[in-house]
C-alpha cells in the first residue's frame, strides 16, 4: 500500500488527509479563531503530552476532561470534541511550577466522581505530586527531597485494578511502585533484592514500618523510557535506551517477552485492545510489531524520517472475522465500539488460541466508570485488521494497516547461523518456520521448552547438524549499532553478565528471533503519512471521534474522523494553542 501525500509543497501543514474511510479534518468551531503563536522554547526539551478523563453526571453536559502540560505549566480543561471548542479564558485547573517541569500525568480513573479525580505528575527533577484539579484541596509530594531518585520522571501510570498503587520509571532505568497513602521518609530507602533475572531485578524496601516505595525495578541499561500496561492488566511491557522491549507478568514479576530494536533506544509502547500484539518505535526510525502469543515479530513499518515518539492503537477501528468493518464513519456501529479512552484500564481477558464464535462477535461490560455501553468481547473475537498510528520528531503522523494476510506471513528465510548466550535461554535463528517449521515444532521433545519463543534445552547446548557451537567472543562494542544514552554506567550494572552483554551487540543478535533482519519480516507502508506541524510531534490518541496529536511547541490538534463532522466541507486549520490565561493560576514550588 502506497504512501499517500496530499498536493502542496514540502513544507505545507496538512490540514486533511484521505483515507478508505473518507476524509481526516482539522476542526474548528466557529466562535473560536486561531490563537497567535508564540516563538518555540528551546530552553527544555521536555514532551508535551495529554491525558484525558470522563467524569460523570457533570451540570454543564461536558464530561471530558482534557490534560497537558506546556513547559513549566500544566493545565487542564473541559474538552468539548469535535463540536465544539474550548473556552480557552476557563481553565478547569491551572499551575505553574518553579525549577522543574512536568513530564507526564495520568488520572486516576478507579476512584474518580462527578466532583473529583486523582490526578498524577512526575517531574523533571524526579518528584511526583498527586492533586485534585477539580476540587483543589488535594496536594501530596512523593520523593519530595530527592531520597528516592533524582533523576527524571520518563512515565507514570496508575497500576490497573487497584485505587491507590501507581508506578513510576526515570531515566535512571529504574521503576518504583508507590502506595498513595504512605510517606517516602525522610532518609534514602535501604533494600532487599526479592527477585532477579537476565538484566532486571526487583527489590523490596527495607524498613521497619512501611513506607514508599514498596518496589524498586531496575530494568536493562539506560533510560527506562516508556511503559504499559497491557489492556487484559496481567502484563507490563518496558522500552529502554538499550534498545530492548522487555515484556513481563506483572503479578508473578517473570520475564515472559525479549525483543531487541534494530538500531539504537526504544522510545515507545503500546498494547493492541486484545493484548495479541505490541508495537514499539524508536530512534531507528521503524514501528515493530510483536505478537504476544508467538513471541516474534511480525512486521516493522517504514514510513517515518526520524525518531519515532509515540505509538498508539485505534481501538475503534478494527475488523473482524466475521465482516464486520469498524471504521469509524457509521453513526450507527460506534455504540458497538469499546469505549477505550487514552487512558483506559478496561480488563480484558487475555486472548486464547481457540477459535472464535460462530458468529464472531459476543458482549462485554467495559469496567471502565465512564461506560456504560455494550461492547465487543475481545476474547471471542478473532480480529482481522488492526489500524495503529504513530508521530515522531519528523513532525509526521501516519496511520497504519495491520492486516490478516502480514500478520499470518511465515516467519524468516532459511539461515544458517546460530547465535549462543546464556547457556538457560538459547537463541535460535530465524530458520522455516513456515508450515514445515511448524510441523517440526510439534515434534519437540518433552524435555524441551520454549522461552520467549525460542527452543530451550536442557543439556544447556544448541545442537547444529548434530555438532556444538562455541560462543563467539567480542573484542568491542559495535559503536555505531547504539545509542548514546544507552552507554551509562548507572546502578543497573550490577545486573551485567556475559548473557547481558551477549544481548547488548546488536550484530549478535540479528537474525534471530529476538532481532530478525529487514528482509525476514514483512515490511509495512503507512496508509497515510503526513506533516502536520512545525515541531516534532510528542503525543497521539486515539478517541470515538478524533484523533488527539501534540506537539513541542504546545500545539493540542483535534482531527475529526471521517463523518464525525457538521461541516463537511470545512476544513480549516484548528491546530488550537490552548493560551494562558491567568485566572486559577496556581504556584507550585518544589
Amino acid at each position: 500500500m502506497a504512501v499517500q501525500c496530499d498536493g502542496g509543497g514540502k513544507d505545507e501543514l496538512k490540514t486533511h488527509f484521505m483515507i478508505r474511510e473518507g476524509v481526516y479534518k482539522l476542526m474548528t468551531h466557529s466562535e473560536y479563531s486561531r490563537p497567535n503563536r508564540v516563538g518555540y522554547n528551546t530552553q527544555t526539551n521536555t514532551p508535551v503530552k495529554v491525558s484525558f478523563v470522563t467524569l460523570p453526571d457533570q451540570p454543564t453536559g461536558c464530561n471530558d476532561h482534557i490534560c497537558f502540560n506546556v513547559g513549566r505549566e500544566l493545565y487542564v480543561y473541559v474538552y468539548k470534541g469535535v463540536k465544539k471548542a474550548a473556552d480557552l479564558t476557563k481553565p478547569v485547573d491551572k499551575r505553574v511550577y518553579k525549577g522543574t517541569y512536568p513530564t507526564c500525568h495520568d488520572f486516576n480513573l478507579h476512584t474518580l466522581t462527578s466532583e473529583n479525580v486523582s490526578l498524577l505528575v512526575g517531574f523533571s527533577a524526579g518528584q511526583i505530586q498527586l492533586i485534585d484539579p477539580i476540587k483543589k484541596e488535594l496536594s501530596k509530594l512523593y520523593n519530595e527531597e530527592r531520597l528516592i531518585d533524582k533523576t527524571r520522571v520518563t512515565c507514570l501510570k496508575w497500576v490497573p485494578g487497584s485505587p491507590n498503587l501507581f508506578l513510576v520509571s526515570h531515566s535512571s532505568g529504574q521503576m518504583y511502585v508507590y502506595k498513595d497513602d504512605l510517606p517516602c521518609g525522610t532518609t534514602p530507602p535501604h533494600y532487599q533484592i526479592f527477585k532477579q533475572g537476565e538484566n532486571f531485578a526487583v527489590y523490596t524496601c527495607k524498613t521497619k514500618s512501611t513506607r514508599n516505595p514498596l518496589y524498586r525495578w531496575i530494568v536493562g541499561e539506560g533510560s527506562l523510557n516508556q511503559f504499559s500496561f497491557s489492556p487484559c492488566s496481567q502484563y507490563l511491557a518496558t522500552v529502554s535506551q538499550d534498545g530492548f522491549l522487555r515484556v513481563f507478568n506483572y503479578d508473578t514479576m517473570d520475564l515472559v517477552g525479549l525483543v531487541r530494536s534494530y538500531f539504537g533506544g526504544l522510545l515507545c509502547v503500546c498494547w493492541s485492545p486484545d493484548s495479541k500484539y505490541i508495537v514499539v518505535g524508536g530512534e531507528d526510525d521503524l514501528v515493530t510489531v510483536w505478537s504476544f502469543l508467538e513471541k516474534r515479530v511480525v512486521a516493522r513499518g517504514y514510513g517515518h524520517k526520524s525518531w519515532v515518539n509515540v505509538v498508539a492503537f485505534d481501538a475503534h477501528n478494527i475488523s473482524y472475522a466475521d465482516g464486520v468493518d469498524f471504521g469509524g464513519s457509521e453513526e450507527d456501529l460506534s455504540p458497538l465500539i469499546a469505549s477505550t479512552g487514552p487512558n483506559d484500564s478496561s480488563k480484558l481477558s487475555i486472548p486464547n488460541n481457540s477459535k472464535s464464535s460462530a458468529s464472531g462477535t459476543s458482549v462485554y461490560q467495559s469496567s471502565t466508570a465512564t461506560s456504560n455501553r455494550s461492547s465487543l468481547d475481545m476474547q471471542t473475537l478473532n480480529i482481522t485488521s488492526y489500524r495503529f498510528g504513530s508521530v515522531g520528531q519528523d513532525t509526521q503522523f501516519c496511520l497504519w494497516d495491520l492486516t490478516e494476510d502480514v500478520l499470518k506471513q511465515p516467519m524468516g528465510r532459511m539461515r544458517t547461523s546460530v547465535v549462543l548466550t546464556n547457556p538457560s535461554i538459547q537463541l535460535f535463528p530465524l530458520t522455516k518456520f513456515n508450515n514445515v517449521g511448524h510441523a517440526q515444532a510439534n515434534c519437540i521433545a518433552k524435555d524441551t521448552s520454549m522461552v520467549d519463543g525460542n527452543l530451550v534445552s536442557p543439556l544447556n547446548v544448541v545442537s547444529k547438524s548434530g555438532t556444538l557451537e562455541k560462543e563467539k567472543k567480542v573484542d568491542k562494542d559495535h559503536k555505531r549499532n547504539f545509542s548514546l544514552s544507552s552507554r551509562s554506567n548507572d546502578k543497573n550494572s550490577l545486573n551485567k553478565s556475559s548473557y547481558s552483554k551477549a544481548l547488548d551487540d546488536p550484530v549478535r543478535l540479528i537474525g534471530t528471533t529476538i532481532c530478525p533482519r529487514l528482509d525476514e519480516v514483512p515490511m509495512l507502508e503507512p496508509l497515510v503519512c503526513k506533516r502536520i506541524a512545525h515541531e516534532r510531534l510528542t503525543d497521539l490518541v486515539f478517541r470515538e471521534d478524533c484523533a488527539v496529536t501534540a506537539c513541542q511547541e504546545g500545539y493540542v490538534c483535534t482531527w475529526a474522523r471521517p463523518g464525525k463532522t457538521t461541516k463537511d466541507n470545512d476544513i480549516n486549520f484548528n491546530c488550537k494553542k490552548y493560551g494562558s490565561p491567568e485566572n486559577n493560576k496556581h504556584k507550585v514550588l518544589i
